[in-house]
This record gives C-alpha cells, sequence and structure tokens, in this order.
C-alpha cells in the first residue's frame, strides 16, 4: 500500500536510542564526541550522549528536506559549522533521523573526513537506497516515516530563506 507509513512513536525512539547506544559499545567504538545532524538528529544526538556517557556534543545544519518527499537538489551546509580545529583528531559519532538517500549524510562524513581521527555514524532508520550505509541503524524500511516530532504541523509558519 503506497500510503502505509513507519510510525515511530516517542516510546519507541527511546528504544532505538538505547538499543543504538548498545550497539557501539557492543562495537567496542567509543567516540569523543557526538556530531547531531540538525533539525532530526538533536534528540538522537542527545540521547546517545548521556548513554554513552560523552558530554562533547556539537550539531551541524544541513537543510536537504522541504516537504514530504521534497528536497533540494544537494544538501546545503548551514552555518555556523562546528570548526575543523575542534574536530582535530577526535572519534566522532554522527547522528541523524534518517539515511534515506544518504546524501546528507554522505555530506557531513566528507565535511568530518580531512579534520577527524575516525566517524562513525548512527541512525534510527537506514532506507535501501541509501548511498551512505550507516555504521549503526536501529531499523531499515522502504516506507516514509512519521516521526513524533514533526507529524504535526508546527504552531507557527515562518518564511525561510536558504542561501547558497
Amino acid at each position: 500500500m503506497a500510503d502505509e507509513r513507519e510510525i515511530l512513536t516517542y516510546d519507541l525512539f527511546g528504544t532505538a536510542v538505547r538499543d543504538l547506544a548498545q550497539q557501539v559499545v557492543d562495537d567496542g567504538y567509543e567516540p569523543d564526541l557526538v556530531l547531531a545532524i540538525a533539525r532530526g538528529g538533536l534528540g538522537l544526538a542527545m540521547g546517545l550522549g548521556y548513554a554513552l556517557d560523552v558530554k562533547n556534543l556539537s550539531a551541524v545544519n544541513v537543510e536537504f528536506y522541504t516537504g514530504v518527499d521534497q528536497r533540494l537538489d544537494v544538501p546545503i551546509m548551514l552555518p555556523p559549522t562546528p570548526a575543523a580545529v575542534d574536530l582535530s583528531g577526535l572519534k566522532v559519532l554522527i547522528a541523524d533521523d534518517v539515511a534515506d538517500s544518504g546524501r546528507t549524510l554522505e555530506s557531513v562524513l566528507a565535511f568530518c573526513a580531512d579534520h577527524v581521527a575516525e566517524a562513525r555514524s548512527a541512525v534510527v532508520y537506514e532506507k535501501p537506497q541509501s548511498v551512505v550505509k550507516p555504521d549503526y541503524a536501529w531499523r531499515r524500511t522502504t516506507r516514509w516515516i512519521n516521526f513524533p516530532w514533526s507529524t504535526q504541523p508546527p504552531l507557527v509558519t515562518r518564511s525561510t530563506v536558504v542561501d547558497a
């Protein structure tokens, strides 16, 4: 059924965070920093930070999706971006809500590549068409995902302009 969706509740999100953190622990990876891809990865990064006892958190804001199955031609990293010197030599765990096309994750991994000792990625959902296979994924799906924080419309409408 084309309208069938993956439904993530806040309770399931809590389970996903702990399960992902356990995957990281079982893998023996000990990140120095958790880097959230905003906005979708912010909650996951916070939860992973607590579960993995990592207090060093940062965020990078990447604009790509503009609506349900609507996206820009390429992901755009919006300022401010973390300073490369702040990432130098660190083991980084990149957190995002979904690797759909994988292009957002790909752009953040490329950003980190020349600056960090090692970067791995954790997502709540991975889709089969993703150009990047995340190191850690809670679930795999082909369906559109209803996240609990984006199911309802915003309470206000703001005009947004992305300068490229």
